[in-house]
């Protein structure tokens, strides 16, 4: 049973569809020479990558910022000038994983029945407008409430997680995004790294104004995040069919390019209550959720506590500040790094499974060290673990499950399912386990060694014997007596489909 869905905001989706069907119809680069198509296509995808690339990195960047400010804030005084206790500071953390994670699912969805260039400005303006307003609370309900309006509008902020993933794959080839999704993500080492720096900075206002220097933290960058949002308005640009900045020549060649690599982004897909039900039926969507279960419950640890780790370690609330930037600053470069070589390669799991060993290894050397230095190298160790499997994981997932709606909603269950694990990480790094916080890291050891780990091993084993049976031909029963249409409705089930391991 299957029910389609008009898209309500669409105006002209005759039009889109019609111009969907002249432009797939002639190929401009059909007189060329096989040297001459490449060299074309090389300067499209440059094209691409500065007009959409650098932006996307912005707005992330700002929003992680955002995120992280939490375990800035907290040693700056937050808990103690709001006379709150830890528990009551660790349920301010816990209701955003609360909103976010309910209504995640939706902005994959929202996303392609809304236009980007005016849904992702306008819930980074409402985001950072949230952040600010955390600045100007006096008490404990105060911040309960903001921290559940800003998790309600980070779980429909499409510059976060899924929605870019989404987002990308609909502009690029499988081939060809992984590096993007990790330059993408990498914003949020970067913002671990500058926002030790700015807290750092910003905290030296405390009293300006009769306000102290946890809530300067949150009311500059709010104000910043939101003006970043404004701009976005004249920045932001919607998907491939009708992308102003390029020609038609030039969106001709981005839907060939969609096609040629079997993606339903190439063209129009009206959304059908198949598609939800094809990814709730599929084993794929719930070994890609204990996968990042595992990879976002750590993050998520690591960043909102990383600060008062450090500080337990016996520096000053500003030297913890400043230690924090040199472990995110390395994360980055490997994030970077991981996201080439799994292009390189079209590996993705591999690549999950290695360096989430990383991770493991240094949360051991946490639970077991008693020694400053030794424990300062093992952060580092959990930083290398842990970012770089974040767009990594959500490329893997993307690659693997093909059609517009079907991948979006994937991509909501799986990252909804891992930001709802926020919940236990907001909760693990308790002020009495200080400073060893032998539960918090236990706990993250245990997301990384049989989420991230255990999850990567079990996805990687089971592609693989699914790509086996596909090549010896034990799935070309599936498309018996269908059309060239029904046999590309079955999108990742097609038999010609091959899984990337």
């Amino acid at each position: 049973m299957s029910s389609s869905t008009s898209n309500p905001t669409s105006v002209d989706e005759k039009g889109s569809v019609q111009a969907h069907v002249n432009i797939a119809l002639s190929d401009p680069d059909a007189h060329l020479s096989p040297k001459e198509r490449e060299a074309i296509d090389k300067a499209l995808v440059q094209k691409l990558d500065m007009r959409l690339i650098p932006w996307l990195c912005l707005l992330y960047l700002a929003s992680f910022l955002d995120s992280e400010t939490k375990g800035n804030a907290k040693i700056e005084g937050l808990i103690d000038n709001l006379h709150m206790t830890q528990g009551q500071y660790n349920a301010c953390l816990t209701i955003f994983f609360v909103s976010y994670s309910v209504f995640e699912p939706l902005s994959n969805v929202l996303l392609k029945q809304m236009r980007p260039r005016i849904y992702i400005p306008s819930i980074m303006i409402l985001w950072g407008l949230t952040m600010t307003f955390m600045g100007l609370v006096k008490n404990y309900s105060a911040l309960m409430a903001a921290r559940w309006f800003l998790g309600l509008t980070e779980a429909i902020l499409t510059p976060y997680f899924s929605g870019v993933t989404y987002y990308l794959s609909c502009w690029y080839k499988r081939r060809e995004f992984g590096i993007r999704a990790a330059i993408f993500f990498s914003a949020a080492a970067v913002s671990g790294s500058f926002g030790g720096l700015l807290a750092a900075a910003i905290a030296k206002m405390d009293g300006i104004g009769g306000k102290r220097g946890w809530a300067w933290i949150f009311i500059l960058e709010g104000i910043a995040t939101a003006f970043i949002g404004i701009a976005s308005f004249w920045v932001v640009v919607d998907f491939p069919d009708d992308a102003t900045f390029l020609n038609d020549d030039d969106r001709r060649r981005v839907i060939a390019r969609l096609k040629e690599d079997q993606q339903a982004s190439a063209g129009h897909e009206e959304l059908k209550m198949t598609y939800i039900w094809d990814s709730l039926k599929d084993w794929k969507t719930y070994t890609g959720c204990l996968i990042f279960m595992g990879v976002d419950g750590a993050l998520y640890a690591f960043s909102l506590f990383l600060p008062s780790i450090i500080k337990e370690l016996g520096y000053t609330s500003t030297k913890a500040q400043l230690l924090s930037v040199p472990p995110y600053a390395t994360a980055c470069l490997l994030t970077i790094t991981i996201g080439r070589l799994a292009d390189k390669y079209n590996k993705r799991g591999i690549f999950n499974i290695g360096t989430s060993l990383l991770g493991v290894l240094g949360f051991s050397i946490l639970l077991g060290s008693r020694n400053i230095a030794l424990s300062y190298v093992a952060v580092f160790l959990g930083a290398l673990g842990i970012y770089p499997c974040i767009p990594n994981t959500l490329t893997w997932v993307s690659n693997n499950v093909e059609g517009v709606y079907k991948r979006g909603v994937t991509l909501g269950i799986v990252i909804g399912w891992g930001n709802l694990n926020g919940v236990v990480s907001s909760n693990i790094y308790r002020g009495k386990g200080a400073p060893y916080y032998t539960l918090g890291h236990s706990v993250v050891l245990g997301y990384l060694a049989i989420g991230l780990l255990g999850g990567s091993i079990l996805q990687w084993f089971w592609l693989r014997e699914e790509n086996r049976k596909r090549i010896n031909g034990a799935r070309d029963h599936w498309v018996q007596g269908l059309d060239q249409q029904q046999i590309e409705a079955l999108g990742d089930k097609r038999p010609d489909f091959m899984y990337t391991l």
